[in-house]
C-alpha cells in the first residue's frame, strides 16, 4: 500500500511538472518569433507595427498593456521590441505572448536572438498588466535585453552575445509567430496599445518608420494606427 501511494505521489509530481513546462512553451509548439516577412514594402505575412529601418540602430523600447486573448482554437500572438529582423535575418528581441490552447488562454514573457529559439520566462504574466522592455547594445555584438512587468512588480534581464547583428532597423510589432511549418494562427488579441516607442534614444516616430500591416492575401490579420509624436499607437486584430 506504501509504494502505491508513494508511487501515485510521485506520478502526481511528474504530472505537474509537464503542465508547468508546456504552459511556459508557448501551448506545446515551439515558436520562432521570425524576421519580417515582407509581401509589399507596408504589408507583412507575420508582423504588424512600426519598423525604422537604415541604421545603425544600438537601442530600442516601448511599453503596452497585456492584451487579453479571445480564445475559439489553438492559435499565437506576440508582442516585442526588437533590433533588426526587417532587412536583416537576425533579430534581437524580447516580449510577451498571448496564446490560445482550445479555449485556454496563456500568457507569458520570453526574449530571444533569432536565428536561436526563443527563451520563455516563468515570471507571472497576466492581461491588463503594463508591460515595458528595451533591447540595446555596444555595438560590437553585446546585447542586454530587459523585460518588465509592473503590475506584477517584476523585471527581467539578460545579456547577449551576436557578432553578425547588422543594427540596420528597429521596430515595436505584434507578430504571428511560426513554427517549422510556417506561420501560425494569428490569436485574437483585440486591441494592444503600443506607448513610449523609442529607438536610438528619441521617439520612434522622428526616423519615419514603415507602418506594417499584417496580411495573407487579401485577407487582413491585424493593422496598426498611426503613430504619434511622442511613439505612442495601437495594433488592432482583424482575422485570425
Amino acid at each position: 500500500m506504501r509504494r502505491t501511494i508513494v508511487a501515485v505521489v510521485v506520478m502526481a509530481a511528474l504530472a505537474v511538472l509537464v503542465q508547468a513546462a508546456t504552459a511556459t512553451a508557448g501551448v506545446g509548439t515551439r515558436l520562432r518569433h521570425d524576421p519580417n516577412h515582407k509581401l509589399t514594402q507596408s504589408t507583412s505575412s507575420n508582423w504588424s507595427g512600426y519598423a525604422a529601418t537604415g541604421g545603425p540602430f544600438t537601442s530600442v523600447s516601448a511599453s503596452w498593456t497585456e492584451p487579453s486573448v479571445t480564445c475559439s482554437g489553438t492559435a499565437y500572438a506576440s508582442f516585442w521590441v526588437g533590433l533588426d529582423g526587417d532587412t536583416s535575418s537576425t533579430v534581437e528581441q524580447t516580449g510577451t505572448d498571448a496564446d490560445c490552447s482550445g479555449s485556454t488562454p496563456q500568457y507569458y514573457a520570453w526574449y530571444e536572438m533569432y536565428p536561436k529559439y526563443p527563451v520563455n520566462l516563468s515570471n507571472p504574466v497576466q492581461p491588463g498588466d503594463a508591460m515595458s522592455a528595451s533591447v540595446t547594445t555596444t555595438g560590437s555584438g553585446r546585447f542586454t535585453l530587459t523585460i518588465s512587468d509592473s503590475t506584477q512588480g517584476w523585471s527581467y534581464t539578460t545579456s547577449q552575445r551576436l557578432k553578425s547583428a547588422a543594427l540596420s532597423s528597429a521596430e515595436v510589432i505584434a507578430e504571428a509567430p511560426s513554427s517549422r511549418s510556417g506561420v501560425l494562427p494569428l490569436a485574437n488579441f483585440g486591441t494592444v496599445s503600443f506607448s513610449n516607442a523609442t529607438a536610438n534614444g528619441a521617439s520612434l516616430a522622428t526616423f519615419n518608420p514603415d507602418p506594417i500591416t499584417m496580411a495573407s492575401g487579401s485577407t487582413v490579420k491585424a493593422q496598426p494606427s498611426s503613430i504619434s509624436s511622442s511613439g505612442s499607437f495601437s495594433v488592432t486584430w482583424k482575422h485570425s
